[in-house]
């Protein structure tokens, strides 16, 4: 991970002055060891005309994962060995920035202190940051902060340009102000645009970080964060979208802003995204989606099912309820999904041992007259699974769209020929029915994770060609209501043998 902050001379002072406001001098290299790294400091370049320091962050996996108390903490998986960018600019660097960096972020330096008090010409860049939501989101974030932004995707593969882009951006910020509001603003805003959980503990104590960086307590009354336009999606995003931290930081943001009670941003709301979350937006097409699967399920007489790619239990929750099952099974490549279908299924499952374990990966036990626990586990749709098979069933909900195309082959080979359950059944969205959703520019797909949608003939010539390969026979159905020229909003295969 690396930031390089760069000025030029001024009238009043030369560009090496930088090394006073940073607290490190031009002609040193220095080392700062992180629980999970280590950090470095120097300048690539430093002249009275033009001076840059460089933030340098080096992540040493063995350590981070040393520092984890267990398995059920945000990034334990795979995805820390095999993930293309695993260390992309996140948590991880803002923690080493808020350290090495502290006091150039508060705005102290006893030898210059009328410099830290005045804007600087400033040129930031960050060469790989994640922005799920892309290069809009991230001029919306920078921009009415004073910012010029140039913020280009990276491509998945500079050589193989037909993959398209990734969902990191090369970050270039260029503008006039301190060098404390300019580390402030990166310190708040770079774990925002990250999608992924922070990697330390969270608790009360974010809330008083973020407000302090946001400039909340600034003696000048500064307060950047109160006035921002996209104010509640950084609270949210920064505070992991924990509600209780997020209505109380709202609150006092609130209180800075002077905004009267009934106008207040409201927590509750989804965030926004120039790639809008819409086949969720409605919670009657997500009802329906469940309820036509478990239709399917009762029909083909099933009586025991797994859940792939589970997410946080929608689904699961609607299982767990049916008597005609005797065993239910949740998978899920993220840990924190696995965490919140555990806390929306176990209300009123039998318990295990003495009270309700928080152990996701036991076998759950069944008592007379209450339903069983799921068994939830770590698992991938892209690798065999001995834990997949011996099920009647299987469901895909909403789960191939998320899957790069060329990766289709292996989910094929996991679920119909590894686990090859006597049903599956498949939902993904409906691309001809976009063009109902408003404010959904043509071609863009409903959910900024999505790989591909299709459409109805698109659908119909993979699931034909994969029953045939695999021995199933499957039927096409539509779920949602139907239009006469686009079809239902979410279309259904069901595979049976």
């Amino acid at each position: 991970m690396l930031l390089t902050i760069t000025t030029t001379a001024s009238s009043t002072a030369p560009a090496t002055d930088l090394g006073f406001l940073l607290h490190k001098h031009p002609d040193k290299v220095q080392s700062f060891e992180q629980s999970f790294g280590t950090a470095h400091v120097f300048y690539p370049e430093a002249t009275e005309e033009r001076c840059t320091a460089a933030l340098l962050l080096e992540v040493d996996p063995q350590s981070l994962l040393r520092t984890r108390a267990s398995v059920r903490t945000p990034d334990f998986s795979l995805a820390q060995y095999v993930n293309d960018r695993p260390y992309a600019t996140s948590s991880l660097f803002t923690v080493a920035l808020g350290q090495v960096l502290r006091t150039a972020l508060r705005g102290r330096c006893a030898q210059r202190p009328e410099l830290a008090r005045t804007p600087i010409p400033l040129e930031l860049s960050l060469p790989a940051v994640p922005c799920r939501p892309g290069p809009e989101k991230a001029r919306a974030l920078f921009e009415p902060l004073g910012w010029r932004v140039r913020a280009e995707p990276v491509p998945l593969d500079p050589e193989l340009p037909g993959w398209g882009d990734s969902h990191y951006l090369s970050l270039t910020l260029t503008g006039t102000l301190r060098l404390s509001d300019a580390l402030s603003h990166l310190y708040v805003l770079l774990p925002a645009m990250d999608s992924s959980k922070k990697h330390y503990w969270m608790d009360e104590t974010e809330v008083d970080k973020l407000l302090r960086a946001g400039g909340v307590d600034d003696e000048d009354g500064h307060g950047w964060l109160a006035e921002h336009p996209e104010r509640t999606w950084i609270t949210r995003r920064y505070l992991d979208r924990r509600e209780r931290y997020v209505r109380t930081a709202l609150g006092r943001l609130m209180e800075v802003d002077d905004t009267p009670e009934g106008e207040a941003d409201d927590p509750a709301v989804e965030e926004s995204s120039t790639t809008p979350h819409l086949e969720e937006r409605g919670a009657d097409l997500a009802e329906q989606r469940v309820g036509a699967v478990l239709a399917v399920l009762n029909a083909e007489r099933v009586g025991s099912v797994i859940d792939l790619g589970c997410g946080g239990g929608k689904l699961l929750e609607s299982l767990v309820k049916e008597p005609t099952l005797g065993r239910v099974s949740g998978v899920d490549v993220d840990i924190d999904s696995l965490e919140h279908a555990h806390r929306a299924t176990c209300r009123g499952c039998a318990p295990s041992g003495k009270g309700h374990r928080t152990d996701l990966f036991e076998e759950q036990s069944t008592t007379d007259g209450q339903r069983p626990r799921p068994d939830l586990f770590v698992g991938s749709v892209l690798y065999r699974d001995r834990r997949f098979a011996d099920h009647d069933a299987a469901v895909l909900m909403e789960v191939v769209e998320h899957i790069d195309p060329s990766r289709l082959a292996a989910m094929e080979d996991v679920v119909f020929s590894g686990a090859a359950p006597r049903v599956v059944v498949i939902t993904t969205p409906n691309a001809e029915y976009n063009t109902h959703y408003e404010g959904l520019e043509e071609g863009a797909f409903r959910h900024s994770d999505h790989r591909f949608e299709w459409t109805r003939a698109e659908f119909a010539r993979w699931a034909d060609r994969v029953a045939d390969t695999h021995g199933y026979q499957v039927r096409h159905l539509p779920v949602g209501e139907e239009e006469p020229d686009t079809g239902a909003p979410t279309q259904m295969g069901v595979f049976t043998k």
